[in-house]
């Protein structure tokens, strides 16, 4: 059975989602989470890494709502989601990262701006901040993502880190 805490901690991520703070996740959600991160860059919407982010966005939106939204209304309601994602986490927690994949992918491509496949750690913050974090939070966040501290993050420690986020307590 699955705690009350553990169910409070994965309620908490909702917020980090509901983009708009309406009160549910839905496929604008996602859409402004890549546009504010394409803004952050310069990146232009109709540019490759602009696109690649975008379809990364709608996969994102489409795996999540195919585990969390129950009444297919194209909207995950707080309840919708504590339950899809309790449910997914159980099962395997690194399977429910891989629907965020793509959009981390294309994302860290965005913020990529030397083009070694990886992120430095204010090239990360950036990203952080862009999706809704406060620049305290965000460098902490950034720091924390280099798990082998070389100073720069790839997808293999982004990936781990959003299973993580949503089993670890905080």
């Amino acid at each position: 059975m699955v705690s009350t805490e553990y169910e409070r901690r994965i309620a908490a991520r909702f917020a980090g989602f509901d983009q708009d703070g309406n009160g549910y996740i839905d496929r604008e959600d996602f859409n402004a989470a890549a546009k504010a991160v394409l803004a952050e860059f310069g990146t232009a919407a109709r540019s490759d890494k602009g696109q690649a982010l975008y379809i990364g966005a709608e996969g994102f939106w489409q795996g999540m709502a195919g585990i969390a939204d129950r009444d297919g209304d194209q909207r995950i309601t707080r309840e919708e989601f504590v339950s899809g994602a309790v449910k997914r986490l159980r099962d395997n927690p690194e399977r429910f990262a891989e629907i965020a994949r793509p959009f981390l992918h294309a994302a860290l491509a965005v913020a990529d701006t030397d083009g070694d496949g990886t992120a430095t750690l204010d090239e990360t913050r950036r990203v952080i901040t862009a999706l809704g974090a406060d620049e305290d939070t965000a460098a902490e966040a950034a720091a924390a993502l280099d798990a082998d501290t070389d100073g720069r993050i790839g997808e293999t420690e982004v990936v781990a880190a959003f299973a993580r986020y949503f089993t670890v307590p905080e």
